[in-house]
């Protein structure tokens, strides 16, 4: 008789909080919650910045092997790229660009205003470096929600219980918006090797059997295990309600190059994408 895994309890792992740091550009501050030199450790997520941004930032600039994966706390952001792709998101809502072979895109706050928001970078497996871009507006009333016991959950990309999001995606990636009521707790079954990480955007949070804390503008890494099986996450709310992201995604776990708004796996193929990109290729 084989005797059942027990379910891995998740916890907190680690705490950043970095600071903030003012930008070149008035009106302009920003932070690195996930950054390029814990790449092994944040895998797939290669990179998260926050910032506070006022228009003309963000000029074409360009990406190849990665997804952004942009979500608007403040504001709103008019996007374009050069496959023709564009739109207005506003705040709750997200924007996720493949950049794949090559894209060039701008984003940047409507004239006369700052925009409060995240950007995530979510490696691409090295079979799909080179897929071709796409571009997916993620509008939060036209996504799944479902709300029981006071939690309410938005379902961006992935699945939560029985709802799936219709987003696409080359690597499998959980993204999650929650609120909370005070005295209510999240619960969440997912597979208990996926790398996942919380953001708490209101309130403070309590994380797992042990009650780590969680507050508002700080970025929690969760505890997962080697072996495959079940996890399961509890997220309770601290004295008042609370608001979080949650994302989760299995590790690729493969060679990792970077070369400024390129991330690739060998640094023959950073050359590469500056070359395609002087040429005029992307």
């Amino acid at each position: 008789m084989n005797t059942p895994k027990p379910t891995f309890v998740r916890g907190v792992a680690r705490v950043d909080d970095p600071p903030f740091v003012a930008g070149q550009v008035a009106g302009h501050r920003a932070r690195r919650l996930i950054d390029a030199p814990d790449a092994a450790f944040t895998d797939p997520f290669v990179l998260m910045a926050e910032d506070w941004s006022p228009p003309g930032l963000f000029p074409f600039h360009p990406h190849r092997g990665i997804e952004t994966v942009t979500f608007v706390i403040e504001g709103s952001i008019e996007h374009r790229d050069s496959a023709g792709f564009g739109g207005v998101i506003q705040a709750g809502d997200a924007q996720w660009m493949t950049a794949g072979r090559g894209v060039q895109h701008e984003e940047n706050p409507p004239a006369g205003t700052i925009a409060h928001t995240l950007q995530l970078w979510v490696n691409l497996p090295a079979a799909g470096k080179m897929v071709a871009p796409r571009y997916q507006d993620l509008v939060a009333s036209a996504l799944p929600v479902g709300s029981k016991d006071g939690v309410e959950v938005r379902v961006f990309s992935g699945m939560y219980g029985d709802m799936i999001s219709p987003t696409l995606n080359h690597h499998p990636v959980t993204m999650l918006e929650v609120r909370i009521e005070a005295g209510s707790v999240l619960r969440h079954s997912f597979a208990a090797t996926d790398n996942a990480f919380v953001y708490v955007l209101e309130g403070a949070v309590e994380i797992g059997s042990a009650g780590d804390l969680l507050q508002a503008s700080q970025l929690g890494w969760l505890t997962r295990s080697e072996e495959p099986g079940s996890s399961e996450l509890t997220i309770g709310a601290r004295g008042t309600a609370g608001r979080f992201l949650l994302f989760a995604g299995q590790s690729l776990r493969e060679p990792i190059a970077f070369g400024g708004p390129f991330v690739m796996n060998t640094q023959a193929e950073i050359q590469q994408a500056f070359a395609d990109y002087r040429a005029g290729r992307f």
